[in-house]
């Protein structure tokens, strides 16, 4: 090992992997020592749940364990008992439930009316997952399913029987995954989410109406075929997936969810669908558990040193054939290591600032876990420069996928969604880690995107600490043009509204698909200053994305609007990256809750700028930009 290198020390607030789960749970819901049950015949109950008082989060967690003929204990849903579980799912926030079904009998072609609820009570925690869906056994017959206070149609099948199609009583066309094809049954998924239906079922004219029929919401891969005998359906009930939420409340703004208790956990709103709001609580990156206990989250990651060896093995002795991307700090080369895809960073210069910002990665990524941040696997120290081993991301740069010569980018929803990854990971390295952390480097190249093109950041080499009683340092400038706060370059002062501005920038290149970094226009002012001026004159249209234009909904906008606030000239005129977040956040809550009830509203373009910006203040904020910007670009080709 060179020397003066050490490996930067693991946090000491991470605490020791727990063996015994069920006591520390037991612990940590305030109930005395071990009082607390947490487990019903081969149930485990962790808490949000519990039987005893004290022992739940509130009443919709409150379970009752019941011991059943045969000394067998069973799990109950509530206090009445009528609601066997099956499973909990802290992890996925889910519990696996008995469905019991709706039996109609011969209604002599009326509507007949049925409520699949199962008690559950309406205002929360618990509402059907998209995992469900509705099948009706029987002849002749149609379900509707209709959900909510409006009573929305939700899902519809029809089900006929002609008479070629049974033989001895047998439903004869069943496919061999078990699932409905419409002959003796039928079935359709369930994409809205409710904790209670209306169920009707109309006759239908193409066969005799033939009941009893019997109607069941539960898991969309059941198995129906051996259970759909001709006027006999069964079973009595099947396995369902519900969804649950600490209902009632959203995640705070500027603090962590009051059940979101271990130190390695964090919040996540739940959409509106269920037609009551709420949030789950989630393990970091990195961490497994239970997140709503003291200690629940725990380390299941260990840095790690790789030999010098091991990576010239995985890379083929760097073979430039595996580089597969690199920046203004190292070229990437991808790898095999332990069976593992693997992404190596090397550096490209050998001078002592490759070093120390190599050594800074090391200490930055080492420190911090989070699932919209690409993660640090180990470090090679046999060499002048560390090599560093990052979990391979395999989808390519936010960059590579706008600027493609195709007419069709990312979708307008993907854009959104990425956005508000990004905003979250540069929120929680500001407000999360012990000391909050400046990236200096925010630009589309630089955030990653896997397989679900969900947004991974990168590149933490200029990533610099600032103390919390600080509200900013001077440093050497560094970053990109196009993206580089212009405040940050005119006076070398670096605060916490720098990534602001450059955030601010991806939400402009995002919304226009137009390269910041080497972008004119015909007066030669950049991307955001002829954005911001577009933006005051109402004429949006004439910059943005033709592609956006097609797809976009209300929230194009408000997003609009955000950029010109994040890429104001002053950085205290800047929101702070949490109130981004959570206004991105709240957007996307709205275009979900639009979703649910399949309506949109086109929100008044003048209303919405009177609101923020007059088009005189607007225009000179932009003038102000273009004319520091040329004074940075003229001043970029001289010493400092």
């Amino acid at each position: 090992m060179p020397s003066g290198w050490r490996l930067p020390q693991k946090p000491t607030d991470i605490p020791r992997r727990v063996e015994f789960v069920y006591r520390v749970q037991a612990a940590a819901t305030g109930a005395p020592g071990n009082s607390c049950t947490r487990r019903c015949g081969n149930i485990s109950i962790p808490y949000p749940f519990g039987v005893e008082p004290g022992c739940y989060h509130a009443a919709g967690f409150k379970l009752t364990c019941k011991l059943q003929d045969g000394g067998q204990h069973k799990l109950f849903l509530g206090s009445d008992g009528t609601v066997l579980v099956l499973e909990i799912s802290i992890t996925n926030a889910t519990v696996r439930i008995n469905s019991s079904r709706v039996v109609f009998a011969d209604g002599e072609g009326s509507p007949l009316n049925g409520t699949w609820g199962l008690g559950l009570p309406p205002g929360g925690p618990y509402f059907l997952s998209k995992s469900n869906s509705v099948a009706l056994v029987g002849c002749g017959a149609q379900v509707y399913l209709q959900g909510g206070e409006r009573e929305f149609l939700v899902s519809s099948c029809v089900s006929v029987c002609p008479s070629s199609s049974t033989q001895n009583g047998i439903y004869s066309n069943i496919a061999a995954d078990g699932t409905c094809g419409g002959i003796g049954c039928c079935q359709a998924n369930i994409d809205v989410r409710y904790s209670s239906y209306e169920i009707q079922i109309f006759k239908n004219d193409m066969t005799a109406y033939v009941l009893p029929a019997a109607v069941y919401i539960g898991d969309r891969d059941f198995n129906y075929s051996k259970y759909m005998h001709f006027l006999s359906p069964k079973p009595r009930a099947i396995p369902a997936t519900l969804d649950w939420v600490i209902n009632n409340s959203t995640c705070p703004a500027n603090a962590s969810a009051q059940e979101c208790r271990s130190a390695h956990s964090s919040c996540l709103n739940k959409d509106a669908c269920s037609g009551f709001g709420g949030y789950q609580c989630y393990c970091l990156d990195g961490y497994q558990g239970n997140p709503y206990v003291l200690d629940g989250c725990q380390d299941i990651g260990e840095r790690m040193i790789i030999t010098l060896s091991e990576l010239e093995k995985a890379t083929n002795n760097f073979d430039t054939t595996r580089v597969v991307g690199g920046g203004g700090h190292g070229i990437v080369f991808k790898g095999i290591l332990d069976l593992n895809v693997v992404a190596i960073k090397k550096s490209k210069i050998v001078v002592q600032r490759e070093i120390d910002e190599f050594i800074n990665e090391v200490v930055v990524l080492s420190q911090v876990n989070h699932r919209n941040m690409v993660k640090l696997l180990g470090c090679c120290l046999e060499t002048k420069v560390p090599l560093l081993v990052y979990e391979f991301i395999s989808n390519g740069t936010l960059y590579h996928h706008l600027h493609v010569e195709e007419p069709i980018s990312l979708s307008w929803d993907h854009r959104i969604r990425i956005a508000m990854e990004v905003a979250k990971a540069l929120s929680y390295l500001y407000s999360s880690t012990s000391m909050p952390i400046f990236h200096r480097d925010i630009k589309s190249s630089n955030i990653l995107l896997d397989d679900a093109l969900n947004a991974k950041v990168s590149d933490f080499g200029a990533s610099r600490y600032i103390p919390i009683d600080q509200t900013g340092v001077t440093t050497a400038v560094q970053g990109t043009f196009g993206y580089l706060d212009p405040m940050y370059y005119y006076t070398c002062r670096l605060t916490d509204k720098s990534d602001v501005f450059s955030f601010g920038v991806v939400l402009v290149e995002l919304l226009t698909r137009k390269k910041p970094n080497d972008y004119k226009s015909i007066d030669g002012g950049s991307l955001v200053s002829h954005f911001i001026s577009f933006l005051a004159e109402r004429k949006l249209v004439d910059v943005m994305d033709p592609q956006v234009l097609e797809e976009e909904g209300t929230e194009v906008q408000e997003l609009a609007t955000l950029a010109a606030m994040c890429t104001k000239l002053k950085g205290e005129d800047r929101p702070t990256m949490r109130e981004v977040e959570m206004t991105l956040e709240n957007l996307l809550l709205k275009k979900r809750q639009i979703a649910c009830i399949t309506t949109s509203r086109r929100n008044n373009e003048n209303e919405d700028m009177a609101h923020y910006m007059s088009t005189e203040r607007a225009n000179n904020e932009a003038s102000r930009q273009y004319t520091m910007e040329e004074e940075i670009l003229l001043s970029a080709s001289f010493p400092r």
